[in-house]
């Protein structure tokens, strides 16, 4: 299995979660007109973000989001990120900024996985310029190395439902082509 399928997994869970249990999800403060624009630039949003994420601090996760995303999945009742963890780290790579008002910022995040060792996804994160600063308004990653990275588009929840769909199928079809021993020996991934 392709370790990324791990963090996109939490994600989508998560938000799946807190729509099948009928989660709330206290909506984040919305800018108003005494809130100060935000000159930092987007990797440092985007790490502040990860640390949010990362202690599991969900109402500074929604701050940090675009004001359609944050509209959008409090709507839902969706929480789009994975459970805190105290053993994850993250890093900062690069920053691409997209025309005048996106940018990407690729990371490394590092956790352990089920199998008890740390395991390392690259991620890109997806901003965009906001009258209140950059602000996280997706996610890219490689869950499988033979396909295209998933795209989760934060500020459209039926489509990151569709790409929770897809990778739980995927995942599925994968499992069911593997071909385990009898014996409960090992199981080979097809690619």
């Amino acid at each position: 299995m392709d370790h990324s399928y791990r963090l996109v997994s939490l994600v989508l869970v998560t938000t799946l979660f807190a729509l099948g249990c009928g989660g709330s999800s206290s909506a984040p403060p919305q800018a108003g007109n005494s809130e100060v624009a935000d000159t930092r630039p987007p990797e440092d949003v985007t790490a502040e973000f990860l640390e949010a994420v990362r202690s599991g601090d969900d109402k500074k996760t929604a701050s940090l989001l675009t004001p359609s995303a944050r509209a959008k999945t409090a709507d839902q009742e969706l929480v789009v990120a994975p459970p805190g963890s105290e053993t994850a780290t993250f890093a900062i790579r690069d920053c691409m900024l997209v025309e005048e008002n996106g940018a990407r910022v690729s990371c490394d995040w590092t956790d352990l996985g089920g199998d008890g060792q740390m395991h390392t996804d690259r991620i890109v994160w997806l901003l965009r310029k906001e009258p209140t600063g950059w602000r996280i308004a997706g996610m890219a990653t490689k869950v499988f190395s033979d396909r295209p990275p998933v795209v989760l588009n934060f500020e459209d929840p039926e489509d990151m439902m569709k790409q929770q769909e897809w990778v739980s199928a995927e995942m599925a079809r994968r499992e069911n082509t593997a071909s385990p021993t009898a014996s409960g020996g090992t199981t080979t991934e097809v690619r």
